[in-house]
């Protein structure tokens, strides 16, 4: 029996990914991080408390990078407008690429690609939820941050509230900052592109994604640098937590299969029998007497003798 199982498990790892069954579980992935980010708005005091408190921590350690490069950002448009558009769209289109990517050319590993992400984003869900964290941006001015978003606001599709389109900022929750999943994907993205690309500008997309998603969060004060960190950490967990995930998803697949496999078989009980009203038809005959035509011998052949007539003579022997 523990064979058995362990070849039925390696015979369902081993079924290509379909798109038609990828597409909808990452569309349902993805309503989940937005519904998450919505739904953990908090108290928006604490909020503030959290970011402050984040801040006091970098400050304690001398890892307050965030002001240098939000000053940078805010003095320079020709780094920061395109910083926000980076910001605003990348982690959008970049992380489905490399999925898309690793689907059609990397098949093999792309299952458990997608489900390091999606495990990895559930769990960046729950920080949302537990610790709703004000961004640098939306702190007090006397804190010395600049929101460029609202800065640029004029170059791009945002407004002032966030990354949103204008009239939308409402729809988003603007304390979902730790921890940083722009860090998060970008850094998973950098893995996937790393482990499974060959060419150098591959490997070079690798390093730079990630690293400039980190530099743009912070520059843009979107981000503390603890959070660039705990998103990090972040995909660290989700890589762990990963193949049992797929473990268990397998096994309730198997699960669903042993339970689904007597209905399919009661539902396959073979072709109804045809009898036609008003025919001598039995149960599997399509026409009359179609069985009886069958035993009868073929023209031509010697008829034997209880089949002939009273007064028919015994063939010669």
């Amino acid at each position: 029996m523990p064979q058995t199982e362990a070849a039925d498990t390696g015979a369902v790892s081993r079924i290509r990914p379909r798109w038609w069954t990828e597409l909808p579980l990452i569309l349902l992935v993805y309503g989940c991080y937005t519904a998450g980010r919505l739904l953990a708005r908090g108290d928006v005091s604490s909020a503030v408390d959290h970011g402050l408190a984040i801040l006091g921590i970098e400050k304690a350690l001398y890892l307050n990078a965030e002001h240098p490069l939000n000053r940078l950002f805010t003095a320079e448009p020709w780094l920061g407008v395109p910083a926000d558009f980076w910001y605003a769209s990348l982690h959008y289109v970049v992380t489905p690429a490399v999925l898309v990517w690793l689907f059609r050319s990397r098949a093999e590993h792309y299952r458990a690609a997608r489900t390091w992400l999606m495990t990895s984003t559930f769990i960046g869900l729950i920080g949302f939820v537990l610790l709703p964290t004000c961004p640098p941006r939306l702190l007090a001015p006397a804190h010395g941050f600049v929101d460029t978003m609202a800065h640029y606001s004029s170059y791009g599709w945002w407004g002032g509230e966030a990354s949103a389109p204008r009239g939308m900022g409402g729809m988003t929750n603007q304390y979902a900052a730790m921890p940083s999943l722009h860090v998060g994907w970008a850094l998973f993205c950098g893995v996937v592109l790393w482990k499974y690309g060959r060419s150098r500008w591959t490997r070079i997309a690798a390093v730079g994604y990630p690293l400039l998603t980190a530099i743009v969060v912070m520059g843009t004060a979107n981000h503390y640098f603890l959070d660039a960190v705990a998103g990090a950490a972040v995909m660290g967990a989700g890589l762990l937590l990963a193949p049992y995930v797929t473990r268990a998803a397998t096994a309730a697949r198997l699960r669903i299969a042993a339970w689904a496999a007597p209905l399919t078989a009661a539902g396959n009980t073979g072709p109804a029998p045809i009898v036609s009203d008003g025919c001598q038809t039995s149960a599997g005959e399509r026409i009359p007497r179609q069985r009886d035509s069958r035993l009868e011998p073929a023209a031509g052949t010697d008829a034997a003798p209880s089949d002939a007539g009273d007064g028919a003579a015994a063939p010669a022997r």
